[in-house]
């Protein structure tokens, strides 16, 4: 039986704040965690894709768990990302984030090696094994090159109680139809792309890991309040309205537009780290123009 745990329906994959000479701006990462918070987010994932993970040291990551959980003080759950294409490693991981306090854990199908299904559930289950903390799957079958089964989500949420959701950024919705029916009933579906965040509340999801919410949490909240309320012709006009954001946001490489976005609201500087590069002046031009352009009522 999965174990109940609650993240809500908005989970922000922050961003990292870096300052102009590429160290992780700590005091900036606080204040954004407390912006997302006031702004629609109930849960925040730490040093994710989004965050830059891959440029990120243990000590960063470390560092970035315990600025953010002071920041939000208890008042939402705090993810750690925390996986990796080498299962030592991805306990070792794992166990860091039990040990520094994260709320749950992020874990991403092992990526460039490419596992079979018997390899995912071993991989997924030593994991699972090693902590008692929550442990969300993550599918993106377009970074990884090789995608979860939902017959091998099912396996792994009935034998093992911690595993508790499933982060599923892949653009086939009839594979969340197939997880809605044979997964058990309090497992958790969440998108993992803002664009896809109605349908897949259609069949049944609990909400989204956005990266959208950055800049629009309020308004993703409300879509998904309304959708589940019965309001659905409101979600969407929501979605519609939102949409040309939710495209343009990776009109380069993720976290590259959010950040440009971020930094025209004032909010934190656009640098990244190599080997991402901030945008050009034509991209920035269009993707403000597309900011400028939405109106919401």
């Amino acid at each position: 039986m999965t174990i109940l745990f609650d993240a809500g329906e908005v989970i922000t994959a922050m961003v990292t704040p870096f300052t102009k000479n590429g160290d992780v701006d700590y005091d900036m990462a606080s204040k954004l965690a407390s912006y997302l918070l006031d702004n629609g987010t109930d849960s925040i994932i730490v040093a994710g894709t989004t965050g830059e993970s891959p440029t990120l040291t243990n000590e960063e990551e470390v560092e970035l768990l315990s600025t953010v959980k002071n920041a939000v003080r208890n008042r939402c759950k705090v993810i750690l990302s925390a996986g990796s294409n080498s299962t030592k490693e991805a306990i070792k991981y794992a166990k860091m984030a039990e040990k520094e306090g994260a709320d749950a854990i992020l874990s991403v199908v092992p990526y460039y090696n490419k596992p079979s299904q018997e390899g995912i559930k071993a991989h997924f289950g030593a994991v699972a094994e090693s902590v008692k903390l929550p442990v969300i799957l993550y599918n993106i079958p377009s970074r990884t090159g090789v995608e979860i089964k939902p017959e091998t989500v099912k396996y792994l949420a009935e034998k093992y109680e911690n595993i508790v959701a499933i982060k599923q950024s892949y653009p086939d919705l009839d594979k969340i139809s197939e997880m809605k029916d044979i997964c058990p009933e309090n497992f958790e579906i969440y998108s993992g792309d803002d664009s896809l965040t109605l349908p897949m509340l259609s069949l049944g999801a609990k909400g989204v890991v956005s990266v959208a919410s950055h800049i629009y949490g309020e308004e993703i909240k409300s879509m998904i309040e309304d959708f589940k309320s019965g309001r659905v012709q409101s979600a969407l006009n929501m979605h519609m309205i939102l949409y040309p954001m939710f495209k343009a946001l990776f009109m380069a490489p993720n976290p590259v537009p959010v950040k440009a976005a971020l930094s025209k609201m004032g909010i934190i500087m656009d640098y990244v780290r190599l080997p991402l590069v901030i945008l050009n002046y034509e991209q920035k031009a269009e993707l403000f123009a597309i900011m400028d352009s939405i109106t919401i009522e």
